[in-house]
């Protein structure tokens, strides 16, 4: 099964580092971060969880939780996550999913729902399309769905730059342009009649075509 930006984030229930959770009822009113590893101890996952582990207070300000996921039993990973402190400088404080049966790796159309064995025997290149993050709202949507290659480390500052984004233009009825960084000018967005926008921004805007109507960023 596969899901496309604006779909319900399924629902489950899992073992974690921090015990027990039902996904939707741990989310609660805040945004998430879900991201997913193919295996334990994999070089370049120890490095993304590290600087996860130092980002995450930035995402706290923002009312995100973060919440890892990777095959390998909970236990492995609260042994991962003394390499990681040991290698990063930083050590994980958010929970990290055990999924050795791939019920939420195929849930989240991550592995093929034909996809089974012993999680322990399967390597990372089986894994290795369980490599995704996924942003859902506090409506439970999702928001952001990016997908890695084994090889290429995942980029948390531009995830950073995109919960703010999707935070902004969810409260105000705009939309942020290319490498837009918080503070930038926005974009009214196309839903906004050129009657509307005078209402909402009497000063006026910069448009150098009709269809573009540049603003300061909303307070």
């Amino acid at each position: 099964m596969s899901f496309q930006i604006g779909d319900t984030a399924p629902d489950f229930t899992a073992d974690t580092t921090q015990g027990p959770i039902k996904f939707h009822d741990w989310i609660g009113d805040s945004w998430c971060i879900l991201f997913s590893h193919p295996k334990d101890f994999t070089p370049v996952c120890t490095t993304e969880l590290g600087y996860m582990a130092k980002l995450e207070p930035e995402f706290k300000r923002r009312n995100v939780k973060v919440i890892g996921l990777s095959v390998d039993p909970v236990d492995n990973h609260a042994k991962w996550a003394v390499d990681i402190t040991e290698t990063q400088g930083a050590t994980p404080h958010y929970p990290m999913i055990g999924d050795t049966d791939l019920s939420i790796s195929k849930l989240y159309g991550m592995l093929p729902a034909a996809a089974s064995g012993d999680a322990s025997k399967r390597t990372p290149a089986d894994n290795q399309t369980v490599r995704n993050v996924f942003v859902i709202g506090p409506d439970k949507k999702i928001k952001l769905i990016i997908v890695y290659p084994m090889t290429t480390g995942r980029n948390f500052d531009e995830v950073l730059r995109v919960v703010d984004s999707l935070q902004l233009t969810a409260k105000h009825r705009v939309a942020t342009p290319v490498n837009w960084r918080p503070g930038d000018d926005v974009i009214i967005a196309g839903s906004v009649s050129d009657d509307e926008a005078k209402k909402i921004y009497p000063d006026g805007w910069n448009a150098p075509r009709p269809y573009l109507r540049i603003v300061p960023q909303p307070k």
